[in-house]
């Protein structure tokens, strides 16, 4: 079965932030290493085979997915972990490091019904569609397998969102329609304000949906690019690259998926480590919504979306985005818009798909990685 294992590399806690050439070199130590690598030793023998690799390098360590096939869970899991300590070991200048996460990112209950299934009558499909058609059934509260407790599983969730409510940095209770202390004694406010505790429960949401919205993602990268496809004409099933503005899947190909990755890592990014300002361009405009959707739907799928937390999840919404001109895009009755006079006598800002990726000024940040290449440039 294919898994894709998340490494969470990390530098020493005593040393200084990677500035962008360490950063560099640190990829491409990292994606040398790997290159090096057939198939990895693992337990008990266990040959598990490395398929591919996506490395994203941030100041203070990196992110990994690596795709392994192995005949369990585990057996990738601890095939990876050993792997990716010894390429840090080989490595003089990364030596240091440390490895502080390892693991499969799967719903429990999925995760143990694959195991389960591993040598009996019940293993999962060689098809990868359906295989992946089987893990996107989630567990929902009223239903649920035999032996899957809705309710305990809705209050682990919750404690785990909670528990990272403080990573996002950025945003302060009051963006989430917390008021300021200043407003309390106003008249009426207190009706219309979100209470502390659905604000902590919107924010934990929105950073635990991050870490599910980013390895699916990935996986489509993978899906488009092993079928060298666009998302228009994959055979495959998307998670997140058919809920884009269906006039372009043409246009979603395997670069084009590599490039709104690396910008939703960079845009979430800015929402933990405390530097969000502005949204920069059309993409995270774009990736914003697809986060908020995934938000939506865990917090759906476990019984949290209550109407406090919906109400939270509005305000943030609100907050963030400048405008919402992007969801024109998804209107085909105003296709062209953003590139005729009509759309510049209405203020529309420049949303064609050639500058999705272009910083809408000069004091936005968009990843060297994602951003457009300048006019004129080769394509």
């Amino acid at each position: 079965m294919t898994y894709v294992v998340t490494v969470d590399a990390v530098i020493p806690k005593t040393a200084s932030e990677m500035d962008p050439l360490q950063r560099a070199g640190a990829v491409a130590l990292i994606e040398d290493g790997f290159a090096s690598v057939g198939a990895i030793s693992g337990p008990d023998g266990m040959e598990v085979d490395l398929l591919d690799t996506i490395v994203a390098v941030y100041p203070g360590g990196a992110l990994l997915k690596v795709f392994v096939d192995a005949a369990a869970l585990e057996f990738a899991e601890e095939a990876v972990r050993s792997v990716v300590g010894e390429l840090l070991e080989r490595s003089e200048l990364l030596a240091d490091w440390q490895v502080e996460r390892c693991e499969v990112e799967l719903h429990p209950e999925l995760a143990q019904e694959s195991l389960a299934a591993a040598d009996g009558p019940d293993i999962p499909p060689d098809d990868l569609a359906d295989r992946k058609a089987r893990h996107t059934e989630r567990p929902t509260p009223e239903g649920g397998s035999d032996g899957y407790d809705a309710e305990a599983q809705a209050e682990l969730v919750r404690g785990q969102m909670l528990a990272r409510a403080d990573q996002l940095r950025s945003f302060p209770p009051v963006m989430f329609g917390v008021l300021d202390a200043e407003d309390d004694d106003e008249e009426g406010a207190i009706e219309f304000a979100t209470s502390p505790e659905d604000a902590k429960l919107a924010a934990g949401a929105l950073v635990y949906a991050t870490d599910i919205l980013v390895d699916e993602l990935f996986q489509d990268v993978q899906t488009l690019t092993e079928e060298d496809t666009t998302a228009a004409e994959c055979d495959s099933p998307l998670w997140h690259f058919e809920d884009l503005p269906e006039r372009y899947a043409l246009q979603y190909d395997a670069r084009f998926a590599r490039s709104f990755l690396v910008t939703v890592i960079a845009m979430t990014t800015r929402f933990t480590d405390g530097s969000f300002q502005q949204l920069s361009c059309v993409a995270e405009e774009l990736a914003l919504k697809l986060l908020l959707a995934e938000t939506n739907v865990t917090l759906e799928t476990f019984g949290l979306l209550d109407d406090g937390v919906l109400a939270a999840l509005d305000s943030f919404a609100d907050n963030v985005y400048e405008d919402m001109d992007h969801e024109w895009l998804y209107d085909d009755s105003m296709d062209g818009i953003d590139e005729s006079a009509v759309g510049e006598a209405l203020g529309v800002a420049p949303m064609a798909f050639r500058a999705w990726f272009t910083p809408f000024n000069e004091g936005r940040y968009v990843h060297p990685s994602a951003a457009d290449e300048p006019a004129g440039a080769a394509q």
